[in-house]
């Protein structure tokens, strides 16, 4: 089941267009709401001090960084929850 739930995700993925560039007041650019329809996942693991981070879905590293999940404005696909960083000029 969660194998056909990733499939379906990732499929609604790749029919999201790349997302165009908006400037917040402060001359940070953030997203519109589309994310890069290219991504990874990592799995989880333990830092040298013994901490766990859990597995993760990220978008793969390109020249833009308005399209990344953590983005402000747009959602991430896999938690449903909305960016909140801004990325510089």
């Amino acid at each position: 089941m969660r194998a056909v739930f990733g499939l379906l995700i990732a499929a609604l993925i790749a029919f999201v267009p790349l997302q165009g560039f908006a400037r917040s007041g402060s001359g940070h650019l953030s997203g519109t709401g589309y994310v890069n329809p290219s991504s990874h996942y990592t799995p989880g693991y333990y830092r040298s001090n013994g901490t766990h981070v859990n597995g993760y879905h990220a978008t793969n590293p390109n020249s833009t960084g308005t399209d990344n999940y953590s983005t402000k404005g747009n959602t991430n696909p896999w938690t449903g929850q909305p960016g909140s960083h801004y990325v510089d000029k």
